[in-house]
Parts: C-alpha cells; sequence; structure tokens
C-alpha cells in the first residue's frame, strides 16, 4: 500500500509540473508583435528628439517616420490577429496537461504491470527466505516436471545405431538381474536422448548392486533425473544429491547441481557460496566447472555478491591453490612501516582473507592460513571459532582436518 501511495504522488507530482509549464507557456510574458509595437513607437519619439538637438536633418527624419510606421502597421495587424484567437490556445493547454496526466499514470501502471510484481507485499530478507522454504516444500516432483518437458527434435544418428540400442534393451528385458546390461542400457538410452529410459535403466542397476555403490552412481541417476526434467532439481533429484555429497563431499558434478538446486529454490546466496568453493577445488577443465564459470557470474548478481573470477589454477608442480598471502610489494613496503603499521598491515590483510572465506570459501590451506594469522594477532577466541567453522566445513576430508589442526596447535588452541 505505501508503495502505491508513493508511486502515486510522484506521478502526480510530475504531471503538475508538467501542466505548470504548458499553461505558463500560454499565459506568461507578451506577444512578439507587441514587444515589436513598443519597440518602434519608441523608436518614432527618439527621431523628433534627435531632430531637434540637430542630429538629422528633416529629410532624414521623414524618411525614418515613413519606415518605422509602416512596421508598425504590419506589428499591430499581426497582434490583432493574435488576439482573436487568444482563447483557443489556452483551452488546448488545459487538455493537453489533462491528457499527459492520464498518459503519465496510465503509462507507469501500465509498464510496473509488465515489469514488476502487482499483488506483492514488501519482499524482505526473512520473507524471502520463507518464501524460498515453503516453495521447497511444495515445488513439482520428477513425474510433474517430466509431463512438462516439451518433445525434443530427434537426434542425428549413425545408421545402425537405433537398431543396436533396440537389441540392447530387448536383451536388457530379458535379463533383469544383469547390472552391466541395465548400466549399458542407461549409457545408450542417454545417448539417444531417452532420459527417462535412462535413469529407469539405472534404478535397475543400483537395485541389482543392492547397495554395493559407488557415490557417483547416486550422483549419475540424480543427473539422469534432471536431464529427463529438463534442468530442473526435483526433491527426488535432490535425495539423490545429498546421498552422493554425504559420501563423497567433494563430488564435483553433485555439487555443480546442488548449486543449481539452490538457485531454483531462491537461494542464490546458498548457491553461490558452493559454487564458488566448488571452484577453488577444482581441476579446471572439468565439465562441472565449465557450468559453473558459465554461470556463477549471474548468480553472484542475484545474491547481491561483487564477483570477479578466480585466479588462473597454479603453474604444474604446485600443491594447491596460491594463498591470499602479502605480495613482494608488500613485503618491500612493510620493512619501512613502524611495528603499529606493520601490524596495521598485517590485520587489514587477515580481515580481506577473513571475509573472503566466509563469502566465497576457500581451500583447507586458505582456513588455515587464517587460524595461524589469527595466533600471530593474539586474537585467540576469534582463531578458535574459525577452527571450529573450518572443521564442520571439512568433516569428511581426513587431510584437511589434520592440516587446520597442526593450524590451531601452532596459534596455541590445542595442547
Amino acid at each position: 500500500m505505501v508503495f502505491w501511495i508513493l508511486i502515486s504522488f510522484v506521478a502526480l507530482a510530475m504531471t503538475a509540473l508538467l501542466g505548470l509549464v504548458l499553461l505558463r507557456a500560454h499565459s506568461v510574458g507578451e506577444p512578439p508583435a507587441a514587444y515589436d509595437l513598443r519597440v518602434y513607437r519608441q523608436q518614432l519619439s527618439d527621431v523628433d528628439k534627435d531632430l531637434q538637438r540637430g542630429v538629422i536633418n528633416e529629410s532624414d527624419a521623414q524618411r525614418v517616420r515613413t519606415e518605422v510606421s509602416r512596421r508598425i502597421l504590419a506589428a499591430d495587424a499581426q497582434l490583432q490577429q493574435q488576439s482573436t484567437g487568444s482563447t483557443q490556445p489556452t483551452g488546448i493547454s488545459r487538455l493537453t496537461s489533462v491528457l499527459t496526466a492520464l498518459l503519465l499514470v496510465g503509462g507507469t501502471l501500465a509498464l510496473y504491470n509488465v515489469l514488476g510484481a502487482p499483488g506483492y507485499g514488501d519482499m524482505g530478507l526473512a520473507s524471502r527466505i520463507e518464501a524460498a522454504a515453503h516453495y521447497a516444500e511444495t515445488r513439482p516432483n520428477q513425474a510433474e516436471a517430466e509431463a512438462k518437458v516439451p518433445a525434443q527434435p530427434a537426434l542425428d544418428l549413425e545408421p545402425g545405431y537405433t537398431d543396436l540400442v533396440a537389441q540392447l534393451r530387448k536383451t536388457a528385458g530379458e535379463r533383469p538381474d544383469d547390472a552391466q546390461g541395465q548400466a549399458l542400457l542407461a549409457q545408450h538410452e542417454a545417448n539417444l536422448g531417452n532420459f527417462i529410459a535412462a535413469y529407469q535403466a539405472k534404478q535397475n542397476y543400483i537395485r541389482i548392486m543392492s547397495g554395493d555403490l559407488e557415490p557417483q552412481d547416486y550422483g549419475e541417476l540424480a543427473e539422469l533425473m534432471i536431464m529427463a526434467a529438463g534442468g530442473y532439481v526435483s526433491p527426488e533429484a535432490e535425495a539423490l544429491l545429498d546421498d552422493t555429497l554425504r559420501l563423497d563431499p567433494r563430488n564435483g558434478p553433485a555439487r555443480y547441481y546442488y548449486g543449481l538446486l539452490q538457485g531454483q529454490l531462491n537461494r542464490p546466496d546458498i548457491a553461490f557460496r558452493i559454487w564458488a568453493d566448488t571452484l577453488r577445488q577444482g581441476p579446471q577443465g572439468a565439465p562441472w566447472i565449465a557450468g559453473i564459470e558459465a554461470q556463477i557470474e549471474e548468480m553472484a548478481l542475484r545474491a547481491g555478491i561483487e564477483y570477479s573470477p578466480i585466479s588462473p589454477p597454479a603453474a604444474p608442480g604446485a600443491t594447491g591453490p596460491a594463498l591470499a598471502g602479502p605480495s613482494a610489494e608488500d613485503l618491500s613496503a612493510a620493512q619501512e612501516m613502524t611495528t603499529e603499521d606493520r601490524q596495521e598491515m598485517i590485520r587489514g590483510m587477515v580481515a580481506r582473507l577473513s571475509d573472503r572465506l566466509a563469502t566465497e570459501g576457500g581451500s583447507a590451506a586458505e582456513w588455515a592460513q587464517l587460524i595461524g594469522a589469527l595466533g600471530v594477532l593474539g586474537q585467540q577466541d576469534r582463531a578458535k571459532a574459525i577452527y571450529d567453522e573450518a572443521k564442520t566445513r571439512f568433516a569428511a576430508d581426513a587431510e584437511a582436518l589434520a592440516r587446520l589442526e597442526s593450524a590451531a596447535s601452532m596459534a596455541g588452541l590445542t595442547q
């Protein structure tokens, strides 16, 4: 309601301003002919004065009077003509003002109806999070999403390939407990674009294997279901992604689709953190990395986060991503600083690293670096809080936990 009141006041104020300009254009000032007439009469008076002072002679004075009198007659005729139609423009200007008001207000409402969201109240952060949670609970399931996917055009395949797949279907149907046959069928149905048949075969494979599975098996099934739903991550696919990440928290494809899911649930903030973390894990050139790089800027924009692409991968032989430590120029400048200035520079670097890890995530080495830096600065309580958060983030990575524990020990957090 407040929004509409403000918009109405703005529209009326603009209309009043435009109307005032139009009306004053006809009511303020004088016609050009009236001004000319006044000037010519002044010239006639000046001619008589010049003649009395001896500036001009009688013949010149008469010639000037004749020319000025001719101009006075022309200006007077023009003024009379303007006076005859003087009531019409005012009426027209008032009508123009009314039409302008209607056009401005009506155009504003029409534009908002197209570009805005009529009927929506204020959408604060808490309201948006609540709406996202409600949508997550009530969104369409897999079958409903598949029903909305339009038919796909036929693929251009090699001659005889469809016959081979048809034979594979027949063989797999005759041997329903053959895990290898179901796995092959899932692969080739996906090649044909038959994603529903492909994920059904993958489901049969998982059933046959009876728990003897790798994390990627659940992730592949989720991916096939997402493809069958036209890129939509259904609740069923979400459950499979959860299984994948529970078994393998660093699974790249599952992290990509989980970020995609959060974007679809109107939680771009969560999606951005997941994708930024995944980009740091790499490896560069992986299909899911390319997918994230193509979409993460838009996701950051939706989340209200300033984002710039991460640095290129480290040179061959490097053991991990480059850390956000001081540059050579920083070290050179630090030599000339006082102790207080040097400490302030370190605090600034630590603050920047802390902010980046909080918004974009980072590797275990970066978290360890932050813990160690805070220990050096004597901020033990903050270092402990960071250490506890990092242990939660890397709970499934034994190597990362060991690195974090070592940093915490050096910072004096553990005995």
